[in-house]
């Protein structure tokens, strides 16, 4: 085995089967595999490295050509990974219903992302994708019908679940299904391999697809044509599209499921969270369903039954979902009281440790430390100067207000390398701490004259100041609209 990976895609598959402990039933070997330990957090890293080497295989995908996708978000993850990999321009369609951070992985790994209104579902997500797919001559990736992402399952899924079972019966198969790509893909290795392993599919409960034995309509290409009447807005993202999609159909036609199991969006919510806090496992609201059928399945289970539950990605992608509803940002009163329980370092005191001896003490001030703050202040082809920290939220607050508004400006970053040696950096501070009075960062000057730090210039602009300043240097700022540039600033920062 070679000491390293050759790039990213090779660290796909292989994730771990792990045991439950605190919240499995007495007598049941209750165990997850967790999918987020994929390279980008979920079990579609799978899928997406298959669906575009078969393309490739087959010439369905040509170097260089933009790859097109509907996705919830984490099929859109795993593509992007694999397009940034392989050289792939990747154009997602994504409902606005599904949450922000996704968005944001998405464009971070270099993948633009088309919105589609919320009310037209999962189906308009896809139509937006096929009509821009032959609008522009992008290749489709057609993930709810593409025999590749099942086949990725039954090539990797299917054998390392057989492997950590091989001495051991696995009784019971647990999970969702979003395109079926797992539940096909996987289903039939075990059905072929390991027959007495029953099959079980989670899906929500006021959802049910598979469940209500109705058909899903389509269109002469196979494509959904309607949304299914059984078909209600739900809480696990990624999990049942408002349709049922060919390889779930495949899956069902096939005979690969025993059980349909609906679940409570509320009990997956509170099964994700058990999973975390009782057992150190972090997944998704899909994962937290998954799993709470899997406890429903050990309840009625012989014992010693072992049951495999699926946990599809991680739970970072929920942070602005449900799911992390009602977690707090500030401290609790539990943790304000441990807070209290020493007298430093709090919020509601002034009390705070003796500094040390030789920081109380005022530091010689450096000449060439006088000189850049000089140099800088009085620079004439800079009037807009930032003494600044590369870690500090208030300086990247201003870094966002300068650039939103067009101002340039210089920066200079008193932590970075270049004002390490012999504590230029620090010097420099002491210097600005005798000429303006303070020893906060950042500090703003214009055309010579000093502004202030982060606070002082939100106020400035908002009353004009700023603006005054720069037309002096003929320099003519945007303009934030309704905005209030105290927005700029991180959550826990909002205090005024």
């Amino acid at each position: 085995m070679a000491d390293y990976f050759r790039s990213i895609l090779e660290t796909i598959g292989n994730t771990p089967v792990v045991r439950i402990n605190k919240l499995a039933p007495p007598g049941i070997g209750l165990f997850v595999k967790i999918e987020s330990f994929n390279p980008m957090g979920s079990v579609k890293d799978r899928m997406a490295l298959s669906v575009i080497e078969q393309a490739e295989r087959d010439g369905s995908l040509q170097p260089g050509q933009t790859v097109i996708e509907a996705t919830s978000g984490n099929t859109g993850i795993g593509l992007a990974m694999v397009c940034a990999a392989k050289g792939y321009p990747l154009v997602l369609t994504m409902a606005e219903s599904f949450s922000i951070e996704r968005r944001k992985i998405l464009r971070f790994l270099g993948a633009k992302v088309i919105l589609t209104p919320a009310e037209l579902k999962g189906s308009g997500m896809l139509a937006k994708a096929m009509e821009l797919a032959e609008k522009h001559g992008w290749f489709l990736v057609r993930q709810f019908e593409n025999e590749a992402n099942a086949e990725a399952h039954s090539r990797t899924t299917a054998l390392e679940i057989l492997d950590v079972f091989r001495h051991r019966p696995l009784d019971y198969f647990v999970t969702g299904y979003g395109t079926g790509g797992t539940l096909k893909g996987t289903g039939r290795v075990l059905r072929q391999r390991s027959p007495t392993t029953q099959i079980v599919v989670c899906e929500p409960d006021n959802s049910p697809l598979l469940g209500s034995g109705l058909p899903q309509q389509r269109d002469p290409d196979g494509n959904p044509s309607a949304s299914h009447p059984s078909f209600r807005p739900h809480l696990m993202q990624g999990w049942t599209p408002d349709f049922i999609p060919s390889l779930a159909e495949d899956a069902v036609d096939q005979n690969l499921l025993d059980i349909i199991m609906p679940i409570n969006g509320q009990h997956a919510l509170d099964m994700s969270q058990k999973l975390a806090s009782e057992e150190g496992i972090f997944c998704g609201t899909s994962g937290g369903a998954t799993f709470a059928g899997a406890m429903e399945v050990a309840r009625s289970a012989a014992p010693n039954s072992n049951i495999l539950c699926m946990l599809p990605d991680t739970g970072e992608r929920y942070l602005s979902t449900p799911l992390f509803e009602g977690i707090p940002e500030e401290m609790t009163e539990q943790e304000t009281e441990i807070s209290r329980s020493t007298p430093g370092y709090r919020f509601d005191t002034k009390v705070t440790p003796a500094l040390r001896a030789e920081n109380q003490q005022p530091a010689l001030l450096n000449e060439t430390a006088e000189r850049v703050v000089e140099d800088a202040i009085n620079d004439k082809e800079n009037s807009v100067v930032l003494f600044a920290l590369e870690w500090c939220e208030f300086c990247w607050a201003i870094r966002k207000l300068f650039t939103e508004l067009d101002i340039p400006y210089t920066a200079f970053d008193l932590d970075s390398v270049a004002y390490q040696e012999n504590d230029l950096g620090g010097k420099i501070r002491e210097v600005l701490n005798q000429r303006v009075g303070s020893n906060t960062i950042p500090q703003i000057f214009i055309a010579g004259e000093h502004l202030g730090g982060a606070t002082d210039t939100f106020e400035a602009y908002k009353s004009g100041k700023l603006q005054k300043l720069l037309a002096r240097v003929d320099i003519e700022p945007g303009d934030l609209g309704d905005k209030d540039p105290y927005e700029l600033l991180p959550n826990w920062l909002h205090k005024r």
